[in-house]
Formats: structure tokens, C-alpha cells, sequence
């Protein structure tokens, strides 16, 4: 493991492995290293071409945390990577981390592409719109110290997990795990903003990007999880679509590491 210092000095913990062109690898909510192996799988697969990063995002896994928390911090956090690796850098993102790398890209940071793994976003009436409230329940669940709410929460409105499901998962050695990361949910929710709530994509938050951007789903994934990747590939101007067979909300990395190499050839 090796760290770096963010620009408000929180600490990022990060392994990296190969040499060449530098890709990042960004969790989405609730994952770091130690519960998601499959960026090291990633990195692995593609060490023979690539420099691949995965880390913690703060406040999880063994990264710190510095508050208030505000989104250009993670941005912030993004930038000390592509820093570490000396040139501008493909970015991958899962779920909510896809929205994280096209801020960060639209920031400008020196991305030179971005790849997209099903972004989250709800744009119609396939599923219940995220509360308009859900970042204030989940910021007075943590005060309260009540974590176990705050990840009830998030399964059950924001990945839309049957209350019962939710439950079974409780007894599991997945709970723990996700209640010791809680405070760091709401980021997500921040990051999300209205784009869970069943409207259009916001018109300017990403105009700026001008960077080829790939966005992917699983073609077994979730119906409103395909809507909200075609509607994103649609409302970026570069980006292209792309269903990966067999997979859902989840990838395998045997699947993933050929798709983020033909696409770095490309680029």
C-alpha cells in the first residue's frame, strides 16, 4: 500500500501496479480495496500495458477523512492521483463513482478519457426517484449513531433492495463492513444530486467535458439502470454506448479488463 496527501492534507491510501498509461479506477458508494478486490483483479489484468490505481475514497478503507465534505474535495483527492501518476490519466468509474470522474473531468482535470460502469441516474418512471430529503435522513441517522439506518437506507431507496432482502443481509459478513463506512454514504447522495430524482440530466454540469467517455451496462442489469446509461450516453456529446453481455450491476473482471484495453487502443 502507498499514500498520498490530498490538497486539504487528508491522507489517500492507494496501490498501483504496472507501468505505462495511467488508468484509475473509482469506487462507487459503500466500496473500497479491502471489500472490492475487483479493481486489483482489474489492474492486474492489464499491469502489462497499464499503471492501474485503485484507493480508498476518504473516509473509508484506510484512507482519512477531512471535514466538511464538499464533492471538489474528491475531486481534489482524484487530482493527487493523476499527479502521482505524471500524465494525464483514463478514468473508470462504477455506479456513483461514475458521476464522481465526470465532475472531476469536468473540472478539468487531466483526464484523457473516462469510462463509465452503469451510472445510476433515474430519468423516468422505471423506479421510485431517490427521497428528496435522503442525504438530510442519512446526515441525522450517522449524528444519531445510528449507522445500521443510514445503510438501511441507502439499500433500500438508493440501490432499491426489498426491505426483507435488507434484513438477510444484515445477518451477513457484508453488513458490517458497510455500517463502518456510513458517514461516507451522504457523499454519494451529494454527488447524485437531483439526478436520481426521475427528470432529465442536468444541462450544464457536464458540458464542458470534451473527452472520448464510454459508458457502459450490463445487458441482464436492472431496466432502469439501462435507461439511465442510454440517457447518459445520449447527454454527453462524446460519448458512446456500450451493453456488456452477460453482466448486471456487478462485472467480472475477466469481462471488464478486455473492454477498458480495447477502448485505451481507441482512444
Amino acid at each position: 500500500m502507498s499514500t498520498l496527501k490530498s490538497a486539504d492534507g487528508t491522507t489517500i491510501a492507494f496501490e498501483a501496479w504496472g507501468e505505462g498509461r495511467p488508468l484509475i479506477m473509482v469506487d462507487g458508494a459503500t466500496a473500497h480495496r479491502a471489500v472490492n478486490p475487483a479493481n486489483a483483479e482489474v489492474a492486474k489484468l492489464l499491469s502489462d500495458e497499464f499503471r492501474v490505481y485503485a484507493y480508498d475514497r476518504r473516509g473509508r478503507g484506510e484512507s482519512t477523512d477531512t471535514a466538511p465534505y464538499a464533492i471538489r474535495r474528491e475531486v481534489e483527492d482524484l487530482a493527487a492521483l493523476i499527479e502521482d501518476a505524471g500524465q494525464p490519466a483514463i478514468v473508470f468509474g462504477w455506479s456513483s463513482g461514475s458521476l464522481l470522474v465526470l465532475d472531476a473531468a469536468a473540472a478539468g482535470l487531466p483526464i484523457s478519457a473516462l469510462t463509465l460502469f452503469e451510472p445510476p441516474v433515474v430519468v423516468d418512471d422505471s423506479r421510485p426517484p431517490l427521497p428528496s430529503d435522503y442525504v438530510e435522513q442519512l446526515d441525522a441517522f450517522v449524528a444519531a449513531g445510528q449507522r445500521d439506518k443510514a445503510a438501511e437506507l441507502f439499500m433500500t431507496a438508493a440501490a432499491g433492495m426489498p426491505a426483507e432482502f435488507v434484513a438477510g443481509i444484515r445477518q451477513s459478513p457484508y453488513w458490517a463492513p458497510v455500517e463502518d463506512i456510513a458517514p461516507t454514504i451522504s457523499y454519494d447522495g451529494r454527488i447524485m444530486g437531483t439526478t436520481m430524482s426521475g427528470n432529465p440530466l442536468p444541462a450544464d454540469r457536464w458540458a464542458a467535458i470534451d473527452v472520448p467517455v464510454l459508458v457502459m451496462h450490463g445487458d441482464k442489469t436492472a431496466p432502469w439502470l439501462v435507461s439511465g446509461a442510454e440517457a447518459m450516453a445520449a447527454h454527453l456529446r462524446t460519448a458512446t454506448l456500450k451493453p456488456v453481455p452477460g453482466e448486471n450491476h456487478s462485472t467480472e473482471p475477466s469481462v471488464l479488463a478486455p473492454v477498458l484495453r480495447q477502448f485505451a487502443h481507441e482512444v
